[in-house]
């Protein structure tokens, strides 16, 4: 064991990963509601926030843009490692969405600029087998999607926040935002995409999370 996993980070992660585990396996926060985001912006049980809370495991890399690096493999055809220069030189958009995280809170209109996820797509050219993706964070941090829960036009690889580039504590300097599913599928810190045959559960889906994530159907816990 390294020395964040026997310190003070180690120990600080591991109550917050307790604490977690024991709100899936009591249900916290289910109000047991289901609604459509045609229906209402709000998904059930959550709750407006005007700031932006910061939720990790207990540690916030510090990754230099000169030291990124953005790998892509699995079912590709094309199996490549991005640099900073090259994600910047890729298509670059801007969204607006909110985003719910499943700790109860949610946040209106956030704009993201970044790379969307289509530009990966062709760059990697998926082979006909992949039906699922797996992200790796610098901190340790996995997490899965469906291969359509990934592909969605609203999706971005997000390096900057409201005119701002992304600070450390909120994923900088690149993170993934999926904002149609709870806030813990976006994954921070990103550096690792891979494209798989079969799910591959991650971090908190393995601790009772839900596999997918849906807000409106609160999918808090599986």
């Amino acid at each position: 064991m390294d020395q964040d996993e026997t310190g003070a980070g180690g120990r600080i992660r591991q109550k917050l990963v307790e604490t977690k585990q024991a709100w899936a396996r009591a249900g916290r926060l289910l109000t047991g509601e289901t609604a459509r985001p045609e229906e209402q912006r709000l998904p059930p049980g959550q709750r407006l926030v005007q700031d932006f809370p910061v939720l990790d495991l207990g540690i916030q890399p510090e990754v230099p843009e000169g030291a990124f690096r953005l790998r892509l493999d699995g079912l590709v055809e094309n199996p490549v490692t991005l640099d900073w220069a090259w994600l910047s030189e890729l298509p670059q958009e801007d969204r607006v969405n909110d985003i719910h995280c499943v700790t109860q809170w949610s946040r209106y209109d956030n704009t993201w600029t970044g790379v969307p996820v289509q530009a990966l797509l062709d760059l990697a050219r998926l082979k006909p087998g992949a039906r699922f993706v797996s992200f790796e964070a610098h901190d340790g941090y996995t997490t899965n999607l469906a291969l359509e829960d990934f592909a969605r036009p609203e999706n971005l690889l997000a390096h900057s926040w409201q005119g701002e580039r992304l600070t450390r504590q909120h994923g900088g300097p690149l993170r993934m935002v999926v904002p149609h599913l709870y806030f813990w599928k976006s994954t921070k810190w990103v550096k690792r995409i891979t494209f798989m045959a079969e799910n591959q559960p991650g971090f908190w889906e393995v601790r009772g999370y839900h596999d997918r994530g849906d807000p409106w159907m609160e999918e808090r816990y599986g």
